[in-house]
């Protein structure tokens, strides 16, 4: 993919959130996506479109995550009212309260099969839910953090969690085995690239860093812009040719994933972009802001 190729023209932007928007995702086949926010409300959006369909609304405090089924009919959340919660996104409607985090909720993400619910907490655990079961206990806690799980990801037979304490951490459920990364900085979000040899951690010392999920070994770290105290998403690009990821003055930064040259650079929002998430098969991309809008990018 050339430089060219990359989404860098605003082609629609999504408004309606009161303030700031916490998190942006596309679905799986990038169709539409969802929002939350500040607002305590999920939003379901056509992006392509700029079409706003559905809001869904019972958390007590802001919403800091949203992930969907792959068959798009089951979306879960979280936030600061320290519950994760299970929603059907035809009716709206919840269908299961999951509680037991001792603290705010950063991160939540279904597994391939739908079943399970993992949920990263300022109580320096991960926690799976078993959303086919009516017991709100969780299945699994993981709690060798030693502070604020901030981000998490899955894998069919791995949880793989980002802390505050500087560790990338992963737990293989079939052998029980744990390893973990020291990175030796904060980290505020992990994703995997998508061929699930990587992941790509973002640390608050505003570098991105590249791991090799076999070895540990540090592959490449991405700088240039600026993450010192905000959770910031970061993400590959669907073909893993670049890094994404956006910057507390507005910016969102492209990065060659080889050399780790900044290739593009340009003022997305007004205020912290708080967001970057990128389609699965498009040159297409959503971020979101503090600045409560959510921006569609093409190129």
């Amino acid at each position: 993919m050339s430089v060219s190729e990359l989404p860098t023209k605003e082609a629609n932007v999504l408004k309606g959130h009161e303030g700031g928007v916490l998190a942006a995702r596309f679905n799986s086949d990038g169709n539409y996506c969802l929002s939350c926010g500040k607002d305590r409300t999920i939003r379901l959006w056509n992006p392509h479109r700029g079409i706003h369909i559905k809001t869904y609304k019972s958390h007590g405090r802001e919403v800091r995550d949203v992930h969907v089924t792959p068959d798009n009919s089951k979306l879960c959340s979280c936030g600061g009212d320290r519950q994760v919660f299970y929603w059907d996104v035809s009716t709206g409607r919840v269908i299961r309260k999951f509680r037991g985090h001792d603290g705010e909720v950063n991160a939540v993400k279904f597994n391939e099969y739908a079943s399970v619910v993992v949920s990263a907490g300022y109580d320096q655990s991960l926690r799976a839910w078993d959303c086919r079961s009516h017991s709100t206990e969780p299945i699994q806690i993981i709690d060798t953090f030693s502070d604020s799980v901030m981000s998490v990801c899955l894998t069919k037979s791995e949880i793989i969690g980002g802390s505050v304490d500087g560790t990338v951490r992963t737990f293989d459920m079939r052998i029980g085995r744990e390893i973990s990364d020291n990175l030796g900085q904060p980290v505020n979000c992990i994703s995997m690239s998508n061929d699930a040899n990587c992941v790509l951690a973002s640390c608050l010392d505003s570098t991105l860093r590249l791991l090799d999920r076999s070895s540990g070994e540090l592959l490449q770290e991405y700088k240039g812009h600026t993450c010192k105290s905000y959770k910031l998403d970061c993400c590959l690009t669907n073909t893993d040719a670049h890094v994404t990821g956006g910057s507390e003055d507005g910016y969102i930064y492209f990065w060659d994933l080889v050399d780790a040259s900044v290739v593009s650079k340009f003022r997305a929002h007004s205020s912290v972009v708080t967001s970057v998430s990128y389609h699965p098969k498009d040159k297409c991309m959503i971020t979101a802001s503090v600045d409560g809008t959510i921006r569609v990018w093409k190129t």
